[in-house]
């Protein structure tokens, strides 16, 4: 029997930690964070928002106009960031750090609609920020948590 003249595992070839590519989905997450942040804290008309006189959302009429497309675009802008970073020149689309997201993605959205189930009924589901907007819908952002986890598993070799 044949034994093999280099025991050692091969190197396994890494890219570049921070690509341009990298950066881009790195910035839509944040953007898609800050979206929605910024118009449930600052924008959106409920109890906990300091109440401004009109005059002062005349720059922010459009963004309250817009009511629930708000969280359409923030989630889009955040899971399309994903979607981007599942991507082999990104860190997260190669190597383990595919399955690892992959992985993450699906516990996430599992737990997304784990937590909108178990807590919908109860009486202090109004204190629970974005989820009490969303009513129903939390089962879409659930699913499409899990729907990006499958864009990384067409990336797992």
């Amino acid at each position: 029997m044949a034994k093999l003249k280099n025991p050692m595992p091969v190197d396994v070839e890494r890219g570049p930690v921070f690509t341009a590519r990298f950066a881009v989905a790195l910035v839509l997450m944040a953007l898609g964070i800050a979206w929605i942040a910024y118009y449930y804290l600052g924008v959106h008309p409920s109890d906990h928002t300091y109440s401004h006189p009109e005059s002062d959302f005349r720059g922010l009429s459009p963004l309250r106009h817009l009511k629930d497309w708000n969280y359409l675009i923030g989630f889009g802008l955040f899971f399309v960031g994903l979607i981007v970073s599942a991507h082999p020149d990104t860190p997260l689309g190669r190597n383990r750090g595919v399955v690892t997201s992959m992985l993450a993605c699906f516990v996430i959205g599992l737990l997304w609609i784990c937590v909108y189930y178990i807590f919908s009924d109860a009486s202090y589901w109004h204190k629970i920020a974005v989820f009490n907007d969303l009513n129903q819908k939390n089962l879409v952002v659930g699913i499409v948590w899990m729907a990006v986890g499958f864009v990384f598993a067409t990336r797992w070799e």
